[in-house]
């Protein structure tokens, strides 16, 4: 969970850069609250964020603070399709107020909904 909140922070902060760009077609406007083509824009940065680095190393700079990799079936690199499974089912997860993350309790090898469906599990990174 801290490795998540981490992540979190520096996604926030991805986001402000990235709505920063937007400014100039807004006319330095702000931009309206439910704004879909605004909202969409914002899940495929935290898409691109998420999966680039999981494919390129299988950590995020929260979860290598954590010691922690994302590794595919039999400790391969993620692949995009993988990854892509991984972050859909995770946000369907969060929709559930985060029941895909008490899976993990119930699950005899301790994975989360979206890491049983997407062939990924997470390890302690030994260095």
């Amino acid at each position: 969970m801290a490795a998540i909140f981490y992540d979190c922070l520096l996604l926030l902060s991805v986001f402000f850069f990235f709505t920063l760009i937007l400014l100039p077609a807004t006319g330095g406007e702000a931009i309206e609250s439910g704004n879909i083509p605004y909202e969409i824009y914002l899940v495929l940065i935290s898409y691109f964020y998420f999966l680039w680095q999981w494919t390129h190393g299988g950590q995020t700079l929260g979860m290598r603070a954590w010691n922690i990799k994302l590794v595919g079936d039999k400790d391969i690199t993620v692949t995009w399709p993988d990854a892509s499974r991984r972050f859909f089912l995770a946000m369907i997860s969060w929709l559930m107020f985060g029941a895909g993350f008490l899976w993990a309790l119930f699950d005899q090898n301790r994975a989360a909904f979206h890491d049983r469906y997407s062939r990924t599990r997470l390890v302690i990174n030994s260095k």
